[in-house]
């Protein structure tokens, strides 16, 4: 038997078909109008991770991150913004260093940006806004304290001159990372000549090359070198992880450590600009400080307000040194790095 049916069960299902349409529709614009940022970042991203997070929750904006690889620190998103100048698919770059962010601005690839909280900005920045440094790093001797007595470690690169060091020595390729605004900033420092010298004193005492810093000190804690030369956060993740190693910072010449900022800027012609300027303004924040300060990589505060808090991971003596000046010298660094120390 074939029941009939009412108007009134027409009108039912017509009006759940309807609000079922409309409820997929919403969801569906919904989803279509969220807003994001595109975020190309060389910081590790373990580090990252959470910041990045608490971004997405703080503003509601969803953050489609690229990262860099160990081996092509920095180097590799560098030169991908190169290659898309024309038509660019990232709309701000964290960098864990600065001398490569300079080489960028030079050539017209990031955008300027000068924001109330910006102004009187108490770190590194570029003198037209295109970048901004903050949370610090330095260069440092990782040694092995199963190996080397603390009393006998090297405190400087002078030290690591010395042939007691011969064939104990190693260091990440410096034609990526942070090395090799380590090896331009002897240039810039010592002068080309004498920069040639500490090169060519490090090959004859047999320094070995890896892939990156965490290489290095991975390294020094099996027991395949002695000391190497890296930075402040890969020692304060082997220490966190129970690794033999401990560290001088590396100075030079009595004249103090090479620090090194993060950056971060918004790229020239990004597709999202608004967003764009609320991810860099969340990055130079006092929070986001506090948050790398207290991660793995224990960055040190450029902000004053900060010091107090994280008194433990303040650099002594860093050393007075012109960041672009550096960045003029990195190519030529890199090449005769690569040249004397293969």
């Amino acid at each position: 038997m074939i029941k009939s049916v009412t108007a009134g069960s027409v009108l039912a299902c017509l009006l759940i078909a309807l609000f079922s349409f409309a409820g997929l529709s919403c969801k569906s614009r919904s989803e279509q109008t969220r807003r994001q940022v595109v975020l190309y970042c060389s910081a590790d991203q373990a580090v990252a991770e959470p910041i990045i997070a608490e971004f997405e929750k703080q503003t509601g904006v969803k953050v489609l991150a690229r990262y860099d690889t160990e081996a092509g620190k920095t180097v590799g998103l560098t030169q991908l913004l190169r290659a898309q100048k024309a038509s660019p698919s990232a709309d701000v770059f964290w960098s864990s260093e600065v001398f490569h962010t300079i080489r960028l601005a030079r050539e017209g690839l990031l955008a300027s940006y000068h924001g109330d909280d910006v102004r009187d900005w108490p770190g590194p920045a570029d003198s037209q806004g295109r970048w901004y440094g903050f949370a610090l790093r330095a260069r440092v001797i990782g040694y092995s304290t199963k190996r080397v007595p603390a009393s006998e470690a090297p405190e400087s690169l002078e030290a690591l001159l010395e042939s007691k060091w011969k064939g104990r020595i190693v260091m990440a390729d410096p034609r990526f990372g942070t090395t090799g605004g380590d090896v331009a900033s002897w240039f810039a420092h010592y002068g080309g000549d004498r920069a040639e010298v500490i090169l060519k004193t490090l090959k004859a005492n047999e320094v070995r090359i890896v892939a990156g810093n965490s290489t290095a000190v991975r390294w020094v804690a099996t027991g395949q070198a002695d000391v190497c030369i890296t930075d402040t956060d890969d020692v304060y993740a082997a220490q966190r992880n129970g690794w033999p190693v401990a560290m001088n910072y590396l100075d030079q010449d009595g004249d103090g450590v090479l620090t090194i900022p993060n950056t971060v800027a918004i790229i020239k012609g990004s597709p999202h600009p608004e967003e764009a300027q609320e991810l860099l303004k969340f990055l130079l924040s006092e929070k986001v400080e506090r948050m790398l300060a207290r991660s793995d990589s224990h960055n040190t505060p450029i902000h004053a307000s900060l010091a107090a808090e994280f008194k433990q991971y303040a650099i002594p003596k860093p050393l007075e040194i012109d960041y672009e000046k550096v960045a003029d010298e990195l190519p030529n660094a890199i090449r005769q790095a690569g040249e004397i120390l293969r």
